[in-house]
């Protein structure tokens, strides 16, 4: 994940969260324009700004850099839930999801 990567992943997520980006800056005691200039290319954040950035966005940093996965949060309770089936269960799961992939 190159810098545009990261911009664009940062953007998708927190508009999915359906936050301003002046908001979350905020929100995460940064000034205004804070995580517009990430999204712009205009600044970097450090490893402790990706952390709060992530820890905001309720994912890890893993799921983050995770360019595959449009909606980790949503991905990770669906996990969950998986993990509480038995195998007959995870079977069925696994054929559903193949037959929505090849539609």
């Amino acid at each position: 994940m190159d810098e545009k990567d990261f911009a664009i992943r940062l953007a998708r997520l927190r508009e999915k969260k359906g936050v301003s980006a002046r908001d979350m800056s905020l929100s995460i005691g940064q000034n205004p324009g804070y995580i517009n200039n990430i999204e712009s290319g205009k600044s970097k954040p450090s490893l402790e700004g990706i952390f709060y950035i992530c820890e905001y966005l309720g994912v890890t940093p893993s799921e983050f850099f995770d360019m595959e996965s449009s909606n980790p949060s949503k991905l990770d309770a669906i996990i969950a839930d998986m993990k509480k089936l038995n195998d007959k269960q995870l079977d069925t799961i696994a054929a559903l999801v193949k037959d929505l992939i090849r539609r």
